[in-house]
Parts: structure tokens; sequence; C-alpha cells
């Protein structure tokens, strides 16, 4: 028997099926979820609030260690008890698993059916059989669909890695004890992150990065500022590297990677040993953070008319419309950001133009990102070279952090800001913050992209002082003065 009369049938619980059954039953709809495993998505549960909440614990005892750099106060020591940092973790998500997702849900009065669902029917007339995780069966028919199924870490052929076996960014955050030493491979922001993280705590890490440089999508000056800081923080770096193979024994792995010419990498680096093969590393555990693929196995979208693309994403329109007409799809599933806001956003449009008609699009020219690295790396609008290949004049500027008097009370002067802007016209094109506060610094940033200010309107803008926003404003006087010849509180 087939229960029907539902207006959105959303498969999948993470923010963006989520934004749009909110959205949906806001208008008067009528919601069923299907979700086959913890309700919440990536976000709560594996990524976002996990990550951030261990990466606030590591900088408070990295805080305590280098409190030295403050006269008159001396660095401290604080032991780590893992197991008890995981439980509280944990704790923190199931709080805002229960009060952000599955009250809420009740709370608006649509039902979470537990199950993994499958199209079947026809693609004139698609309908969800959903295999009940209890047991049983439902079909389910719904004026629209929403496919919201999320993303899940990958990792590209390695010989012997999959027999070896390795943590992912969702794994490591389990673990039952900390490791002393790690390769974590890949340098972008979910490597850079949990590096970072497990370093603070007191693991011996080793990051690979097949590209030239870490944060290869950011601006170069923050690539190479980066590197430094984690050089700093005792954290092995070498870009432009390449794991080959993976083997695993009793006491933990070694891994061959190739680098560059295949010469030695620098002397002195700890674990390395030369190989026929190439360069090996040895270390207890081994993280894979090369990326995520949509999640559409088991589906069954061929069936219902849903094109993917070449890595699994859902295709859609600028409407979130797959090319079923009544089946839709937001999220990582469709192989865009992967940022919990654009989920939502997207989630959100999928209810308006489904139920309302509203043809409503996306705007993803001011989109900001933020990695929670300490110092944090922040970025919304166009690179410099994104300038160029778009045909534009650019002019660019970078203000290092010693210019920045928040930064200099701080005793913490790594990092820098850039501002990309239109030579012409003078018109921001792009921002590009290492700081501590960064992301607060970026969303101010994007509003000034959005609203189509210049440089010369973002050095004429009020900033309070001894904030680290302010150096945002500083960044734009350095267009048209030396900001070594200012005062402190200067216009």
């Amino acid at each position: 028997m087939t229960e029907s009369g539902f207006d959105l049938a959303v498969i999948g619980s993470g923010s963006a099926a989520f934004a749009a059954a909110i959205a949906a039953t806001n208008q008067g709809g009528r919601v069923v979820m299907v979700e086959r495993g913890t309700t919440g998505g990536t976000c709560v549960n594996v990524g976002c609030v996990p990550s951030k909440a261990l990466l606030a614990a590591a900088e408070a005892r990295h805080g305590a260690g280098t409190a030295g750099r403050f006269p008159g106060l001396a660095a401290a020591e604080v032991p780590v008890g893992f197991p008890a940092l995981i439980a509280g973790k944990d704790a923190l998500v199931e709080q805002l698993r229960a009060e952000k997702y599955a009250d809420l849900a009740a709370g608006y009065g649509w039902e979470i059916v537990h199950g993994t669902a499958t199209f079947t029917g026809t693609a004139q007339a698609p309908v969800l059989e959903v295999a009940l995780n209890e047991g049983g069966s439902r079909r389910i028919e719904a004026a629209h669909y929403l496919v919201a199924t999320g993303s899940a870490p990958w990792a590209p052929p390695v010989e012997g890695l999959d027999a070896a076996g390795y943590q992912t960014s969702t794994t490591a955050m389990a673990l039952g004890a900390l490791p002393e030493s790690m390769v974590v491979v890949g340098g972008n922001a979910v490597g850079l992150e949990q590096a970072q993280l497990f370093a603070r705590l007191g693991t011996e890490v080793t990051v690979i990065e097949a590209l030239d440089r870490l944060a290869p999508f950011e601006e170069p000056e923050i690539s190479a500022a980066i590197e430094q800081v984690l050089a700093d923080e005792g954290i092995t770096v070498h870009t432009g590297a390449t794991l080959t193979a993976v083997e695993h024994d009793a006491d933990g792995y070694t891994l061959t990677i190739s680098q560059g010419t295949g010469t030695d990498l620098p002397a002195g680096t700890i674990g390395l040993r030369r190989a026929d093969a190439g360069t090996r590393v040895r270390a207890e555990q081994l993280l894979m953070a090369t990326g995520r693929r949509p999640v559409t196995a088991g589906l069954n979208l061929d069936a219902a008319g849903v094109k993917t693309g070449e890595r699994g994403e859902v295709v859609v329109d600028e409407f979130q419309r797959t090319t079923n007409e009544r089946i839709w799809a937001a999220g990582d599933v469709v192989g865009g950001p992967q940022f919990v806001y654009v989920a939502a956003a997207q989630g959100t449009l999928v209810a308006d133009n489904a139920l309302a008609g509203a043809e409503r699009a996306l705007d993803y020219a001011a989109l900001p990102r933020v990695t929670f690295t300490s110092p944090a790396i922040a970025a919304v609008g166009m690179t410099d070279a994104q300038v160029a290949e778009a045909g534009l004049p650019c002019d660019c500027r970078t203000l290092p952090l010693e210019y920045v008097p928040r930064a200099l009370v701080n005793r913490d002067t790594r990092g820098l800001v850039k501002l990309v802007a239109n030579a012409d016209t003078g018109r921001v094109l792009g921002v590009h913050v290492l700081a501590d506060g960064a992301g607060d610094i970026i969303t101010a940033a994007t509003y000034a992209i959005s609203a189509g200010m210049t440089v010369d309107q973002l050095a004429h803008t009020w900033a309070p002082y001894l904030t680290m926003t302010e150096a945002l404003k500083l960044a734009a006087q350095t267009f048209t003065a030396d900001v070594a010849k200012l005062s402190c509180c200067a216009g």
C-alpha cells in the first residue's frame, strides 16, 4: 500500500534536508523525511560541530603552552585526558542533535522514517520504496522529492590502502586513545584542521599534500604563511608528495611516498628512511583527508530519470531541479561547495521553488569560506589569478598582521590580509585572510563585496579600534598610504 498526499518527501536529514522541510512546513506543506543512519547528517554528527569542539579544546591547551609570550606569564603543560575529551564532544553532539534536529522535527510535525530509500515506479510517476531499519518496508508517494543524502570521505586508489585500513576525519574523532604519531594525507581544509588538532593535543604529525603547497586553492601568500605556522608548531609538511603504497602491521603504518623528482625528503625529518620504491614514513595512525564524494549509490536515480555526474553527484539546474522535474537535490550531494550554510540555503531554495514556484536561484559570487586552523584561513571573492584570467585589471595589497594593533596586543602577529581590487574602478573583488578571527573579518568582507564597495570606501568605513576586523580597513588604506606611518587609531 502506497502512502500518498505528501507535498515533499526528503531523503536525508542533514542541513539541506531540515532547511527544506522547515520551509515547506512553514508554507503549509505536508513533509516526510527518510534517514537510513543517524539523524542530523554530517555537520552535527561527524563534521562541523565535533571538529570545532575538539579544535577549541586543542586551542585552549596550546594557549596555555604559549602563555610565555606575555611578559609575567609562564607556559604551562596541560595533560590530555583523551577519552574524556572525546566523551565530552559526543555529549555535545547528542545535545545538539536532539535540540536542533530530532526535537525540531517533532515540533514542526513531520515524521522521520528510519530506513533506506530507493526510487521505484517510473520517471513520470516516481515512488520511494523504504526498507525500514527495524524490518519491513513502506512506499511513499509525494508531489516532489528532495535528494539530500550528503557526501562521505573519499580516498584515491593507492596500493595496499584498502587492505591496511585508515582513519578519516569521521573515525579519527572517535579514536579511543591519542596516537603518538599520525600521517595526514591531504593539505586542504579538513587535513589542516585535523593535523593541527592532533598536534596540539600531543601527537607527532606529518602532512603529505600532492599539490605544490598547502591550502592549494588559497592565495600563495596564505599557503606560505600557514605552512610556516605548522612548522613552528612542530608539524612536518611535505608538499608535491604522492602516497604510492601503504603497509600495516601491529605497530602502525609504513607509507611509501614519492616527492618531486624522487629525491630524499629534507634531512632531519623524523621517522623517514630511504627505500627502493621511494621514501618511507612510519606512523601509528594514517588519516586520509583527500576529499569527499556525493552519496548516491542505491537510490536508483537512473530509473527515476535523474542524471548524475562523473563523481556520482546529482546534476541540477540553478533552481536545484534535477533532470526529473519532480525531483530536486541540495547540499553536498550536488557536488558544489561543501559548506553547511550552502546546503541550508539550497534546501530552503528547493522548498520555495518546488512548492511555491518561486523560480529563485542563489548567487555564489560572494560566498565566504573558512578553514578553522589557528590562525584561521578565510576568503571571499576572487584571487588575483582569477581576476587576471577574467581579463580584468588587478591591483592587490597584502598587509602583514604586524601592522594590526589587535595582533600586537595579542602578542601574535602570524598572518596577513590580502585585498584584490579592480585597478580601474577600485572595487573590491576578493579578500583573503590568515588571522585569529578570520571568519569574523571575512563576514565583513562579504558584505563589502556584496555591496560593491571600493577600497577607498572600505578605507573610510568605521572600524572599532583594537578589533581584528580593523585589519580590513588598514589593508584598504595601504592602497593610498603607508600604514607604518599612521598613528594607532588614525582614521
